[in-house]
């Protein structure tokens, strides 16, 4: 089969690869009609991480199953499911407490699995033409016939629920002000998902000019940093207060206001001061325990220079941690369904699985609007 094969830093290719086969009784093989390409994919792209060339990207995958192992009881040949990026048992005491991120079963050493991502254990990627689901009763979630909503549908299975998380892990809800650093992908879905959540207003802070007017286009106050400090923009229309909840869609790659470089920190201590005080901040932007392309020793280590005095002088809560997304896709399925959610606003390029590496290329310049790409691996 095709696949998007990672050959070095800032290289992928299309490649003839391995077709995925039943391993287990509880595999499903899927026919891939629609992947994404995440901006996580980008920290492997840009050899950020301890990739190594040959693995097949892709943790954004929707698709009809083409085959059914014999333990398999709740999926057929035919259905149309979405797959969480997360892969997990089901079973081990984490998931079956709803933190499915973080499976101890799946990955022997490291709490949670994934798809085609360095160190989240040895499952191929599915920005391919087939992909194998390990546990599929629990990892597929089931979608409605044909092919109508594919493109809000395939976001089920990273951004919209990461968007959603980093309201959970803030504590969003009706009523409250919220200010969103990153109007990527994440960001726009944070964002989005603070409204529907029933925020009162919503910031979200950029310099992209396409991120910022898709934030104004679903109702959200763009702040573009580069016209001056984001704390004091939002600070202004908000009466001196700041906001009552935070939430960090960037992650370690953050750069400092006004230059031309990485700061990791900067967004973590700009959420300190501007979420008032007993506020909360949710923390979903990516955050690695080593960082090879940190700007200095600290951060190469992943640790970074936050605020931590000012979070305690201010009574601040903070909450971490990659999404769980089984906790919440059949709820956001549910509101795509009815008609009362469209993440799809977000996706700028849909485009066939042959034209991946001239994606990746310019989704990472941030060029001619590659805001978020979705491939179709067999058109």
């Amino acid at each position: 089969m095709r696949a998007v094969v990672y050959k070095g830093p800032f290289e992928v290719a299309i490649e003839q690869v391995e077709d995925p086969r039943i391993q287990h009784p509880n595999d499903v093989i899927v026919r891939v009609t629609s992947t994404a390409i995440c901006g996580s994919d980008l920290h492997m792209y840009e050899g950020r991480t301890a990739a190594e060339p040959g693995i097949v990207f892709g943790h954004e995958n929707l698709g009809v199953i083409e085959e059914v192992a014999e333990g398999v009881t709740s999926l057929s040949r035919g259905d149309r499911v979405v797959m969480p990026f997360n892969v997990a048992c089901g079973f081990c005491k984490n998931c079956t407490a709803g933190f499915t991120g973080f499976c101890v079963t799946v990955n022997p050493g490291f709490a949670g699995g994934a798809y085609g991502y360095v160190a989240m254990g040895p499952f191929v990627g599915g920005q391919a033409e087939y992909v194998r689901v390990p546990y599929a009763d629990f990892n597929c979630l089931k979608l409605p016939e044909g092919t109508e909503k594919e493109t809000d549908f395939v976001l089920l299975a990273d951004i919209f629920p990461t968007g959603y998380h980093g309201n959970e892990l803030a504590d969003v809800r009706p009523g409250d002000t919220v200010a969103v650093y990153g109007g990527g992908p994440v960001g726009l879905m944070a964002a989005y998902s603070a409204m529907v959540r029933g925020a009162s207003k919503v910031f979200v802070v950029d310099r992209v000019t396409e991120r910022l007017q898709k934030a104004e286009e679903i109702g959200a106050v763009p702040i573009n940093f580069a016209e001056g400090n984001p704390v004091e923009q939002i600070r202004e229309q908000t009466a001196g207060e700041g906001t009552d909840k935070g939430i960090d869609a960037v992650g370690y790659q953050a750069q400092a206001r006004g230059e031309d470089r990485e700061e990791p920190a900067t967004v973590l201590n700009s959420l300190v001061e501007t979420v008032r005080p007993t506020g909360a901040l949710g923390i979903p932007g990516l955050y690695v325990p080593r960082d090879p392309g940190g700007p200095d020793e600290s951060a190469k280590q992943g640790m970074l220079m936050v605020s931590i005095g000012r979070m305690f002088e201010k009574g601040l809560r903070m909450g971490t941690g990659q999404c769980n997304v089984k906790r919440y896709n059949r709820h956001l399925r549910d509101l795509i369904i009815e008609g009362r959610a469209q993440p799809s606003f977000v996706v700028s390029h849909e485009l066939p699985l042959d034209q991946a590496p001239t994606a990746y290329e310019k989704f990472d310049k941030r060029i001619e609007g590659y805001t978020k790409v979705v491939l179709h691996p067999h058109e």
